[in-house]
């Protein structure tokens, strides 16, 4: 069908220029308007969802004023901060200032170009897709240090370093992580990952919820979920914002649309976070069961992505916060060693008789 479309367009004209040049950027940003639109939907209404679930934990109404059920919550909010006035700091470096917000939520937002909603439907279904998002992602770090460094405020600046050490930290655990899946897959795009664990014993009996990754590989997939939280900062690692300790952190100078770019790039990464937590450990779009295979693929990848993503809203109602020199330990004395070990027992399980990933 989408090969349809796209052929339908090359036809509307007739002429080099159209069909060499101006279909295919054509094409191309319209698929991306395809992902971001319905992608800041969700990051919206993730706020939402957020309070609305703390309120049932915490035994309380979330936000219900706002439109039936507070379902136009999110707009209101939009709107609140689309009329505040930003202020800028006097002494702060304007050019940079600015920049902060756009390099935080570019990545979150660019990394959805290599992720597969169902086999071989992607922006870009490169072979090297894993690589390409954590290149992409891993410059989100410099949105944070710019925009504690532009604010000339050294309450933002303790901020970014803190945030940026936590964000480096984790990064190299969950780097781990990948490899891990990239070892019992035998390769670096994610379709070939998903397609990969709809395959063995378990699924040839009709239960492929049994050959996802999360089984064999669950201390990896625990590992990388932790990572995850703290790599998005949320609560209990978001001792960057802790109000009680240092304000706002990297944000504390931003007002209006510049602490919502911040504030939306949190929750675009969760999403992302998610989905990726979703391809390389729970079977992406494959049904748990055979007999669930009537539900479209794309389906399945969205209530599992759903499910992962309500656990960062989950995990911040249930754990206190902790200190800052806890999270950097759990990071540096046992993540990355649990993750190194596992590598070395995945390496040497691949080339055992009892191999599962043949």
């Amino acid at each position: 069908m989408i090969d349809a479309i796209y052929n339908g367009g090359l036809g509307l004209f007739s002429g080099g220029w159209w069909t060499a040049v101006v279909w295919p950027v054509l094409w191309i940003l319209l698929k991306i308007v395809c992902i971001v639109a319905p992608l800041m939907g969700a990051v919206a209404y993730l706020t939402l969802w957020e309070r609305k679930l703390l309120g049932f934990m915490q035994v309380r109404h979330g936000p219900n004023r706002v439109g039936p059920f507070g379902l136009l919550q999110p707009l209101a909010d939009g709107i609140k901060l689309l009329t505040k006035e930003i202020i800028q700091p006097t002494a702060a470096s304007k050019g940079l200032f600015f920049l902060g917000p756009v390099m935080a939520i570019m990545p979150a937002l660019a990394g959805w170009v290599a992720i597969p909603f169902g086999p071989d439907v992607a922006l870009a279904n490169v072979n090297a897709g894993i690589l390409l998002i954590m290149a992409i992602t891993s410059i989100e770090v410099y949105g944070v240090i710019i925009a504690g460094w532009a604010s000339n405020s050294k309450y933002a600046f303790l901020g970014a370093l803190r945030a940026s050490a936590q964000m480096v930290s984790y990064e190299i655990a969950m780097g781990f992580c990948f490899l891990v899946v990239i070892m019992v897959s035998g390769s670096m795009n994610l379709t070939a990952i998903v397609m990969s664990q709809g395959t063995g014993m378990a699924a040839d009996m009709g239960a492929s919820i049994l050959s996802w990754n999360w089984l064999p590989l669950l201390p990896i997939f625990i590992v990388y979920l932790i990572s995850g939280v703290a790599e998005t900062n949320r609560h209990p690692f978001d001792v960057v914002e802790g109000e009680a300790e240092i304000v706002a952190g990297h944000m504390v100078e931003y007002s209006g649309m510049g602490f919502a770019v911040f504030f939306l790039a949190e929750y675009a990464s969760m999403w992302l976070v998610s989905i990726l937590a979703v391809l390389m450990f729970l079977g992406g779009w494959l049904p748990p069961f055979d007999f669930l295979s009537f539900i479209p693929g794309w389906i399945w990848l969205g209530i599992k992505t759903f499910v992962v993503v309500s656990m960062f809203i989950w995990i911040r109602a249930t754990f206190p916060r902790f200190r800052y020199d806890q999270i950097m330990r759990l990071g540096w004395k046992i993540f990355i060693p649990v993750t190194l070990v596992w590598l070395v027992i995945v390496g040497a399980w691949l080339h055992s008789p009892w191999n599962i990933w043949k």
